[in-house]
C-alpha cells in the first residue's frame, strides 16, 4: 500500500493486528511544531527504510534501520551510483557491489543517537519517504523543505 500525503491530512496511523498482544514501538515523523505527520508501528526487530531520490541523478538511496531492543540502528544501505554526496566511508559497513553499477552497505549497525534525527525532507522531485513493510509515507508531500523529527518511540506497554 502506498500512502501520499496532502492538504490538510497530516497524519497516519497504523494499529497492530487485532489479536496481538505484543506491544510494539512506534516510528513517529513530526513537524518542529510537533504536529505529527505520521506514526508507524515497528515491533521490535523489524526494519524501515527512508527512501529518496539524487537531486541530481534522480535514482533512489535507501537507507534501512532496525528496531533493536527499543533503540534505532542504522543496518544497511543501497545506493545505485558513486554519485555526487555519495560514498562509503571505510571501516562503516561493508560495501558490496549490487550488479548493476551500485553498491549496497551491509552491517552499517550504527546507533542513533537519542533514537531520533532530524531531516528536511527535500521538495516533491526528491520525495523523501518513511516505508514500513508495504506502507510508503511521503514527507516531501507532507513537509517539503520543513524541519521533521523522526524519532523511534518506546511502547510503555
Amino acid at each position: 500500500m502506498s500512502v501520499k500525503l496532502r492538504g490538510g491530512l497530516c497524519a497516519l496511523l497504523l494499529l497492530a493486528s487485532a489479536g496481538t498482544a505484543v506491544a510494539a514501538d512506534e516510528l513517529v515523523a513530526t513537524r518542529e511544531n510537533g504536529e505529527e505527520i505520521a506514526r508507524l508501528s515497528v515491533p521490535e526487530g523489524s526494519e524501515w527504510c527512508v527512501l529518496w531520490h539524487h537531486s541530481v541523478q534522480g535514482f533512489e538511496v535507501t537507507d534501512c534501520y532496525e528496531n533493536r531492543a527499543g533503540h534505532m540502528v542504522l543496518v544497511h544501505s543501497h545506493l545505485p551510483d558513486f554519485a555526487a554526496g555519495l560514498d562509503h566511508i571505510p571501516g562503516r559497513g561493508q560495501q558490496v557491489s549490487d550488479g548493476q553499477g551500485g553498491y549496497f552497505i551491509l552491517d552499517i549497525d550504527e546507533p542513533v543517537p537519542g533514537d531520533a534525527y532530524v531531516l528536511r525532507p527535500g521538495l516533491p522531485p526528491v520525495d523523501h519517504r518513511l516505508r514500513v513493510g508495504d506502507t510508503v509515507v511521503s514527507l516531501s508531500d507532507a513537509a517539503p523543505r520543513e524541519r521533521v523529527r523522526i524519532a523511534l518511540i518506546r511502547s510503555t506497554d
